[in-house]
């Protein structure tokens, strides 16, 4: 425990809210766990477990915690937005509420895009990466950044979304509720183009927007919230075209995140009234000292944690080929025997890769740079294609000008790290929060 944890921990106040903390770390947790056990490398590449074992599809229906890390992030989103509109006495927020949401989590995601950058043009000079092994390394180790770029996407759209939702509650969350669901109309009835992609708006921003509510305490029947979602969920995914994984599967016609559904809408529901239902006894854990400097240790490293996690499981492999062990074939008994020793190593190789970068991560004091709204907007939405984009494209066939579509458009690997570098550097241009406060 580090003594800056043991600090922080010491001067909460009484009045913060410590569950939300707690479910932040626990939703980045359970996906890098996820991707830990879905990861099934053999001797012909990298698969996924859950397309080789159908049947642990279901395991998605818990696993599949996204949501209530967006959830999270709303209720901190509204907060934030609203404590810098005090301090500002009537001035415009808007640059300095983006800067200080995004500084802390594009600086870490940028270093390790540039650290694996230089290692996949090294890989590619040398002619390493032709094995069905390196290459899938490639493409695979950046893929976790979409939710990143859609993070992006919610900080960014929080103001106007928060006076919507300051006027009409849970009707807000109703009509975005109600534009997924003509989405999915558009699409699975209709067959019309690209109006999919619209629901990687509407349904991540519905709940997005349930975080908004329960930060004004209006979520006060969450039991109700889980059956509604729940319900939802299964009947669509018994009578739609709606398959059963709330992860996207290789090779499916149809995934309910890629992009996202209806029916992983109704799964976010169900999760984020399931953990309300559990923020009673939660409280009453967090409230030991011991256990609230943990949540808070965690939060100082979960964003690094989150980046270096696949590098880490990678790197496993990795030191079994090169220590001549034999990789079963995956979902075997053999290769379920390893699966504790794998993931203890992959926890091990990603505490040493977290000491390495988490100074990246850790809050920055906040200068007097230039700049204002327009630039903070255009950075932001420069840095959610880029970092989208390139977890589209990978980071294989770097020299050869490999492409892939973002939405329409198609986006080289180089072209989306430039985007991001770009977005980046006019998100710090833009005024900081400390100048919006001196100017109340």
């Amino acid at each position: 425990m580090t003594a800056s944890a043991r600090d922080l921990a010491a001067a909460t106040p009484a009045t913060r809210d410590r569950y939300v903390d707690l479910l932040r770390v626990a939703s980045l947790g359970t996906v890098v766990l996820g991707h830990w056990l879905m990861a099934a490398v053999g001797a012909g590449g990298i698969g996924n477990l859950l397309a080789l074992v159908p049947p642990l599809q279901v395991l998605t229906w818990g696993l599949q915690v996204m949501p209530v890390f967006f959830f999270v992030g709303g209720f901190s989103h509204a907060l934030s937005h609203r404590s810098l509109e005090r301090r500002a006495a009537g001035r415009p927020v808007y640059a300095a509420f983006l800067r200080a949401r995004l500084r802390r989590l594009l600086r870490p995601t940028l270093v390790f895009v540039l650290v694996w950058t230089a290692l996949a043009l090294v890989v590619q000079l040398a002619g390493a990466d032709r094995g069905p092994l390196a290459g899938a390394a490639l493409r695979m180790v950046t893929q976790p950044l979409w939710f990143i770029g859609i993070y992006l996407a919610m900080v960014a759209l929080t103001p106007p979304l928060l006076r919507a939702h300051a006027r009409w509650g849970w009707a807000a969350f109703a009509a975005l509720a109600a534009a997924a669901a003509l989405v999915d109309v558009l699409r699975f009835a209709l067959h019309l183009p690209y109006a999919e992609f619209l629901n990687f708006a509407f349904v991540w921003l519905a709940v997005h927007q349930l975080g908004f509510l329960r930060a004004d305490g209006r979520i006060r029947r969450p039991a109700l919230l889980a059956a509604a979602g729940l319900a939802g969920a299964v009947l669509l995914v018994a009578a739609g075209p709606y398959p059963l994984s709330m992860v996207g599967m290789p090779g499916e016609k149809v995934s309910n995140m890629a992009p996202p559904t209806l029916a992983l809408l109704c799964h976010g529901m169900w999760l984020v009234g399931a953990v309300q239902l559990a923020a009673r006894p939660a409280a009453a854990l967090l409230a030991r000292p011991r256990v609230w400097r943990g949540v808070v240790a965690a939060n100082g490293i979960a964003m690094t944690a989150f980046l270096w996690h696949l590098t880490a499981m990678l790197g496993v492999y990795a030191a079994q080929l090169a220590l001549g062990l034999r990789l079963p074939e995956p979902a075997t008994a053999a290769w379920w025997a390893q699966v504790p020793v794998r993931i203890l190593a992959a926890a091990v190789l990603t505490a040493l890769l977290v000491a390495c970068f988490r100074r990246f991560e850790a809050p920055v004091p906040a200068g007097n740079a230039p700049g204002g709204g327009p630039a903070a907007a255009l950075g932001t939405t420069l840095a959610l294609l880029g970092i989208l984009g390139l977890s589209m494209t990978g980071l294989g066939g770097l020299l050869e000008g490999h492409t892939a579509t973002l939405v329409a458009l198609p986006v080289t690997a180089p072209a989306a790290i430039g985007m991001a570098l770009a977005g980046a550097w006019l998100v710090e241009r833009s005024p900081s929060s400390r100048r919006v406060r001196l100017g109340g």
